[in-house]
């Protein structure tokens, strides 16, 4: 047996204890490194030994001495009912003592042996005596560590003989797999909370080693308690758990001063390297060095890996030992390292540089750090080129030339990679440098303003930084194409739509003057998403004629960013479908072209996506996963804010749904993508107006509204015209109203939009219902009702049908079709998880229900148990819902739902109204 298997274990004990193999001696010699799970397994096949009626022994080694635990074999159901005396916990005793009755008695037993490589001689010389004449129904266990044995490869030391009669296994305890390490993480930190980077750096940094994994993961549950997103800095910032610490540190000190420096060498190193590297590293050895070695390998402290290479027994051991190296030592150390991997064949760039950082040597290093960059941005390892070019440009003694040379690639790493903080303050710190070519600041500036526009919500900072980029990059007519284009993207609600268009005009004979496939291409990829943004049906040509099967890298990651964008627009147009297969297309392109800011973008767009077409499952979790991985990154985390938001509103959760949707900065309206304003301003109103606060709801309405008027793309209105104009209606401005609605259609004519014209189709039923004509209304309710469904859009389709039914309902028109149609909407919505709406509806169900299905006269006993209305209260009051906006919501008192609210609390046990929903689902039916 070569891997590490509970079953694998469990069907040798049930071979040797009860199969065909019971009456023969057996031995399991049970082989793994510090961590791997020796002792649990031990512990395992005693505890099914005891299962089988089996007697143990059990023996555990350590540098004091053994320690021997006796297990009884349990007591037989006869005996048990004869009422023989209670028997007691088994009693430490010697080894030879605990053995000698169950040899004489010649019955069944298993030793386990624990940790023999920490045996003393004269308890080796028991264990060898033993299995040399091993009695007939003997079954024994001995772990061990390999790297800590006496003698290498020989468990129980010179001398041992293990006869025929002696069945004789081995199995080793190898490192979990990229699978078992996942399930391990995901169990300690929660599935949602740890990206597929995350756990294959723990993986690679652990070696796998359960002990260590485990240990990695309560460092860094502990220190990140509620986040909801874990990353690889976290793991960094976790450290090294003291098990592992204290393990590699006691191994390194036992080791000669010789050996003490090759372990140095290789924490220095802190990667597996060849024999030689390591001796060169470690330092001139008078040809001691590979004593050195094999010492440092014998005592566990280094391993070879399965190409011949050399490095720590744990990865992250090396980083304990590292830190106790002296100084000067070090610092040598790192100048060999950096002589040796410049020896290689290609040079790896970017270790080299981290050694030339540390060995002091300032010029080497920084053309080092400009080789690694390049090297990492060439193959679409735009992070790492980030993460090397923020720590050398944040160091102010720097030379200007080499910031100059530097600068240019961090900024074009950052708008293809995930920003940070730090990236926009070293670029800023750079442009403020007076020494910078005006060609050169240019560069830095364009991608300086994209960074600001596309990743935080400093659109207007990105925008303005953009337009002094065209001036500054007139000797380079290309970048001031790309400068141009990116003026002309519409998100932002201060710039009017007029404005992107002139800068679209101008980019697009740039573009076509400078001949370049790259600015043209870029351009392009600008316009498609453009127009789509906007409605124009030119789009869709556009995008047909993008290059999107070109080689060219460069021109790969614009027409991503172009079919992604796009793909985001015409979700806001209502054309779904479109959408998701133009998303696919993008997406592949980005993840072929290292373009991660795309990739992660069009996440976010498809969160939206499942919101509309109702995928909720799981949906939360994803959005909240999505915004804890964009914290240094707001603005592409308003998708998933704006996700958690308007699901909030459905479930009632209001407190909730407000803070994803005006909270941290969301309603930063001078930097937020306009769509997503607008959305956030309908959820607002209609919350706004359940609680009957229609002032708050008309002011709302009314800024938002100009902001859509000022920017001038009407299409972006759809979530939120039909709140606003029910507000408007709801504050007696019906005139008001009308020429909202006009005007509104008015801005969708020649523009392809059908959540738009759903949303128009609403808006006209809610004009029609507030001047006393159900009928009409319903109709144009059912009009839009039928367009959410072919989009599909089944949330807004089944509050457009509710809409209709209403209206129905007030007509006295066909009274119990619709009945039956809003008990399908009921059902919709909870399928969906939107238990506010549903229980509005169920609310005015009641209503109407016939006669004959009206509950009797007179209170039905329920006992213990909640009765269905104080079950919808309770799951009401869970959400956060005050008792008046429950009220509301179900057409009760307030009276009446305090005191179903305090029922509730009483049957369930419950001190508070927020757990209500969470104890019912912990209660037995």
């Amino acid at each position: 047996m070569d891997t590490w298997s509970d079953e694998a274990a469990g069907r040798w004990l049930e071979r040797v204890l009860a199969g065909p193999s019971a009456d023969e001696a057996a031995l399991l010699l049970v082989e793994g490194q510090a961590g791997t799970g020796k002792t649990r397994l031990a512990t395992r096949l005693v505890d099914g030994a005891a299962a089988r009626s089996v007697r143990s022994v059990f023996v555990s080694f350590s540098s004091s001495g053994a320690t021997v635990t006796c297990r009884p074999r349990p007591k037989t159901a006869e005996r048990a009912a004869a009422g023989s005396a209670p028997q007691q916990p088994p009693a430490p005793a010697d080894l030879p003592g605990a053995l000698a009755p169950l040899l004489e008695r010649r019955e069944r037993f298993l030793l386990v042996a624990e940790d023999v490589h920490r045996a003393d001689r004269p308890a080796l010389e028991l264990l060898r005596g033993l299995l040399d004449r091993p009695p007939d129904r003997l079954a024994a266990v001995v772990t061990y560590r390999p790297e800590e044995l006496r003698e290498p490869g020989l468990a129980l030391g010179r001398g041992a003989h293990f006869p025929a009669s002696l069945a004789v296994l081995r199995l080793r305890l190898g490192p979990l797999d990229a699978e078992q390490v996942r399930e391990l993480v995901a169990e300690g930190l929660g599935t949602s909370r740890c990206p597929s980077d995350l756990v294959a750096h723990v993986q690679e940094r652990s070696g796998g080693v359960p002990q260590v994994v485990a240990d990695v993961v309560r460092l860094m549950r502990e220190s990140g308690d509620g986040r909801e997103r874990y990353s690889v800095r976290d793991l960094e910032a976790a450290g090294v758990p003291p098990r592992l610490a204290e393990l590699a540190l006691g191994r390194t000190a036992a080791l000669t001063e010789r050996a003490r420096h090759v372990a140095w060498a290789a924490a220095v190193l802190d990667e597996p390297v060849e024999a030689d590297e390591l001796s060169a590293v470690a330092g001139p050895d008078g040809g001691e060095g590979t004593k050195a070695l094999v010492e440092a390998l014998r005592a566990g402290v280094l391993r070879e890996d399965t190409e011949g290479r050399y490095g720590f027994f744990v990865p992250m051991a090396a980083t304990a030992v590292y830190g106790q190296v002296p100084g000067p030592v070090r610092r040598e150390m790192h100048r060999r390292a950096a002589t040796a991997l410049g020896r290689r064949h290609p040079v790896p760039w970017v270790p080299l540089a981290r050694h030339r950082r540390h060995g002091g040597q300032t010029k080497a290093w920084l053309r080092a750090v400009e080789h690694a960059a390049l090297q990492c941005a060439a193959d679409g390892e735009h992070q790492a080129a980030i993460d090397i070019l923020e720590r050398a440009l944040s160091r102010p003694t720097v030379p200007p030339a080499a910031r100059a040379r530097l600068a240019p690639l961090l900024a074009h790493s950052a708008v293809l990679g995930l920003r940070s903080d730090q990236t926009v303050t070293v670029l800023r710190q750079i442009l403020d440098e007076q020494s910078l070519p005006a060609a050169v600041r240019g560069q830095i500036r364009l991608d300086l303003g994209l960074l600001l526009c596309n990743q935080a919500v400093a659109g207007m900072q990105g925008w303005l930084e953009l337009q002094q980029a065209v001036e500054e990059l007139e000797e380079r007519p290309l970048m001031a194409a790309r400068a141009m284009a990116a003026l002309a993207m519409p998100l932002l609600s201060t710039v009017p739509l007029e404005r992107n268009l002139y800068w679209l005009e101008r980019a697009e004979k740039a573009g076509a003057d400078s001949g370049d496939e790259e600015a043209r291409t870029a351009v392009a990829a600008n316009r498609a998403g453009t127009l789509m943004y906007i409605g124009d049906p030119a789009a869709w040509q556009v995008l047909e004629q993008l290059p999107s099967q070109t080689e060219d890298a460069a021109c790969r990651q614009h027409v991503a960013r172009g079919l992604c964008n796009a793909a985001d627009g015409a979700l806001w147009l209502g054309q779904l479908g479109p959408a998701r297969g133009l998303l696919a297309e993008g997406v592949d392109l980005a993840a072929r072209s290292g373009a991660t800011y795309v990739e992660q973008g069009a996440r976010g767009t498809s969160l939206l996506l499942d919101w509309a077409e109702g995928d909720w499952s799981e949906l939360t979790g994803r959005a909240r996963a999505f915004v804890a991985e964009a914290d240094t990154m707001p603005g592409q985390g308003v998708d998933g804010r704006t996700v958690l938001g308007l699901m909030a509103i459905s479930r009632g959760e209001w407190q909730q749904a407000t803070a994803w949707l005006a909270g941290d900065g969301s309603r930063e309206t001078d930097g937020s993508a306009v769509p997503h304003v607008a959305a956030a301003s309908g959820a607002l109103i209609r919350m706004a107006l359940v609680r009957d606060d229609v002032e708050t709801a008309v002011a709302e309405a009314s800024m938002a509204w100009d902001r859509i008027r000022d920017k001038g793309v009407w299409v972006w209105a759809a979530e939120l015209a039909p709140w606003a104009v029910d507000a408007t209606l709801r504050a007696g401005r019906r005139d008001t109203a009308q020429g909202m609605i006009d005007e509104y259609e008015a801005g969708l004519v020649g523009r392809q939009a059908p959540a738009s014209s759903a949303a128009l189709n609403w808006c006209r039923a809610l004009l029609a219902e507030a001047e006393g004509d159900p009928r009409a209304a319903a109709e144009q309710y059912r009009r839009a009702a039928l367009e959410y469904a072919g989009m599909p859009r089944p949330y807004a389709t089944v509050l457009a049908t509710e809409g209709a039914a209403r209206c129905q309902l007030a007509s006295g028109t066909e009274t119990a079709a619709v009945v039956v149609e809003l008990t399908s909407c009921v059902e919709q919505l909870t399928e969906l998880g939107a238990v506010w709406d549903a229980a509005r509806i169920r609310a005015e169900l009641r209503a109407h229900q016939p006669a004959d299905e009206q509950r009797p006269r007179g209170r039905p006993s329920y006992g213990d148990r909640l009765s269905p209305r104080e079950q919808e209260v309770a799951d009401l009051a869970a959400t956060g819902l005050t008792n008046r906006e429950i009220a509301a919501t179900l057409h009760l008192s307030p009276r009446t739902v305090e005191q179903h609210v305090s029922r509730g609390r009483r049957k369930l046990e419950s001190q508070s109204r927020q757990n209500l929903s969470r104890t019912r689902a912990q209660r037995p039916e």
